[in-house]
């Protein structure tokens, strides 16, 4: 018959072998790499009005990308015909690359983890997406914008533009996720 208490160490010291080596097992259950925000250097609007008309064309514009230069916007101002609904079309691109990069693409292959926000601000104005991902879900590069009356004389509010990359919890509002890109186009109805 074996010593009783001469187990008791063993056994304990053989327990606390196993649970190290098992604390140390390298987990390989098919990692998900991260998935990075989308570097957008340009973003072009295209508004066009649905009963006729010349089309009207915003772009921001950062060379640079994030940090360096400010961004440039051109025209100064987004300026819509009152009492109008257009057709809208965002086109976005990487000029960090060369060639330079379309991201509207990318974004497009992927709908369903970006969704474009669209904030009117002091201005007379509607934003809807046209487009939906494959959940059904918006996505925004297309949309449909609807004008009121006139904005109150020279005054100019701001269309803000935000692309949320969403990737695994889009659900088709802006809270989850983090911003790929953020512009406020000064906008003016008249």
């Amino acid at each position: 018959m074996q010593n009783p208490v001469f187990l008791r160490p063993a056994l304990l010291a053989l327990l606390a072998s196993a649970t190290v080596f098992s604390a140390c097992k390298k987990d390989n259950d098919d990692p998900t790499p991260d998935d990075d925000n989308e570097q957008i250097t340009t973003v072009t609007y295209t508004l066009t009005p649905q009963s006729g008309g010349a089309a009207v064309t915003i772009q921001y514009r950062d060379i640079d990308g994030d940090g360096g230069q400010a961004g440039v916007i051109t025209p100064a101002t987004l300026v819509l015909a009152p009492n109008t609904t257009y057709t809208g079309t965002l086109t976005l691109s990487d000029e960090t690359k060369t060639p330079a990069e379309n991201t509207t693409a990318e974004i497009l292959e992927k709908g369903d983890e970006h969704l474009f926000v669209f904030t009117p601000s002091n201005v007379n104005l509607t934003v809807t997406a046209t487009d939906k991902d494959k959940n059904n879900l918006p996505i925004g590069l297309a949309t449909q914008a609807v004008t009121g009356a006139a904005n109150a004389t020279g005054t100019t509010g701001t269309l803000k533009v935000v692309l949320r990359h969403q990737p695994g919890s889009k659900n088709g509002t802006a809270t989850p996720g983090s911003t790929d890109v953020e512009v406020d186009f000064p906008t003016a109805v008249r």
